[in-house]
């Protein structure tokens, strides 16, 4: 529908202003926030899952990635706080962690970030869990 109204709108030779709302706006300044501080300090194979055509999920986006050990778990777990707080003003809602940093979880509300260990992700493999998101390689 709306490469329709595009197309009519450069036939007609009519400027078009798409906004987005200031929800998506903020959602969508978060994501790319942590995902670029994750890429910033080496975050292995960084996806996003969306889950925004899922009814019932519980989040917006799922951002997974992988660290080589687990100091450079906390090393992104570190980054993203900052670099996120930085530029969005915004804290994680709640942070999760075990004793080894195997397995990292932030949560944003809207957007949930999981930092693994490579065994560890492999061993819960959430993307296939939740196959039915769409899923962007950003590596």
């Amino acid at each position: 529908m709306l490469e329709y109204l595009i197309e009519m709108c450069n036939f007609a030779n009519v400027k078009l202003t798409i906004y987005m709302s200031k929800v998506n706006y903020k959602k969508n300044l978060l994501l790319n926030a942590i995902i670029d501080s994750v890429q910033s300090i080496k975050g292995n194979n960084l996806i996003s899952l969306n889950f925004n055509d899922i009814d019932n999920s519980i989040c917006d986006f799922f951002v997974i990635c992988s660290g080589r050990s687990s100091t450079h778990v906390k090393a992104i777990e570190e980054n993203v706080r900052k670099k996120v707080h930085k530029k969005t003003k915004q804290k994680p809602w709640h942070t999760e962690q075990d004793n080894k940093a195997d397995w990292i979880l932030m949560d944003y509300s809207d957007i949930i970030l999981h930092i693994f260990q490579e065994e560890t992700r492999n061993y819960y493999n959430l993307e296939e869990l939740w196959g039915d998101a769409k899923t962007i390689s950003y590596n």
